[in-house]
């Protein structure tokens, strides 16, 4: 499935500002549906409003769990002032990628 606009922008922003090794963007709405936040950037119920995101970087060098999604947020931020009501960010540097969990 294609992505949406909003989960295009958030590609490109995350892109350019973290050069990310990987990047997931995971369209998170639909289990929201028919809440008041309802709806992205058209708002369409189901549209384009949470997510879930998995950002492995090695910009996170040295940086904990809070200055990293600062910077995700910090990037995102005006799509998080305007369609999109909530992301879940898990930030990894490669090395933590790479290392089981459990």
């Amino acid at each position: 499935m294609p992505e949406g606009p909003i989960a295009t922008i958030i590609r490109k922003k995350l892109t350019a500002g973290l050069s990310p090794d990987r990047l997931e963007i995971e369209d998170d709405s639909a289990r929201h549906a028919g809440h008041h936040h309802e709806g992205g950037m058209d708002g369409r119920p189901g549209g384009e409003s949470h997510f879930n995101l998995t950002v492995v970087s090695a910009a996170f060098e040295g940086q904990g769990r809070v200055q990293r999604q600062r910077a995700i947020n910090a990037l995102l931020r005006e799509e998080l002032a305007g369609p999109v009501h909530a992301v879940s960010i898990r930030a990894l540097t490669p090395a933590e990628a790479e290392t089981p969990v459990g």
